[in-house]
């Protein structure tokens, strides 16, 4: 079974409990949408959070969000094959890959497209106060042209795709934070999903970071809520 879920930011608690609820086993995925918090502090509280997630029972697949380190960036990282792409693991936590954006794996017979990624709100907030922050939180050029590259390999169709952020035609405008002068937002991400949106045939889209759950057509926003894969 695949299942689908977004932004714990560090605290896996539910992760754990449904996971134990479900029965899930490694031959079963977890896909959590970006801001894992598993490569936030870069200490031991991180690793309390990849033992958690490596123990609860399936395998949990990460999508790269706005609040954590690259796993690319991180030495203990090593590339493994998985699914038909390539998956960043540590061989401590062999249950818990970090997705590399632009790779396509293929979970419960159905192909899964990643682009990872997206600006952050809160970055002059926490440059100001000394909290973690990363420059390449954001989709680069080459990844954009690798992610452009495989649709065109498959004549622009894939059957998931899995991002962190939103194409901007369904940003959710009611969960802006308050306080924030959105003309000072890079909204770069968004703005080039929707060029993806706009010409890739796709069954369902996944996504987390706007901390809502909602559905618009194919769009799913999910925060502290389960999904499971749609049904062949």
């Amino acid at each position: 079974m695949v299942f689908y879920t977004g932004d714990p930011h560090g605290d896996v608690t539910e992760i754990v409990e449904f996971c134990r609820q479900m029965r899930l086993q490694p031959s079963d995925t977890l896909v959590i949408l970006g801001d894992v918090g598993a490569n936030y502090y870069l200490n031991e509280r991180d690793k309390c959070v990849k033992e958690q997630l490596n123990n609860c029972g399936p395998t949990i697949l990460c999508i790269h969000g706005n609040h954590e380190c690259r796993p690319a960036r991180i030495s203990s990282y090593v590339l493994h094959d998985w699914n038909g792409g390539q998956v960043y693991i540590q061989p401590e936590y062999p249950h818990v890959l970090f997705a590399m954006d632009g790779e396509v794996y293929t979970l419960e017979s159905r192909d899964h497209l990643v682009i990872g990624g997206a600006y952050s709100v809160d970055k002059h907030y926490r440059l100001m106060r000394g909290f973690r922050w990363w420059p390449d939180e954001q989709p680069d050029k080459a990844t954009k042209v690798k992610v452009e590259q495989r649709l065109a390999d498959r004549n622009w169709q894939v059957p998931i795709v899995l991002s962190h952020t939103c194409p901007f035609k369904y940003e959710p405008t009611e969960a802006f934070l308050p306080g924030i002068d959105q003309s000072s937002v890079d909204d770069s991400t968004e703005r080039w999903l929707d060029t993806i949106d706009d010409r890739l045939t796709y069954d369902a889209w996944y996504c987390g970071h706007w901390h809502i759950n909602k559905r618009i057509e194919k769009m799913h926003f999910l925060f502290h809520e389960f999904e499971a894969a749609p049904e062949l």
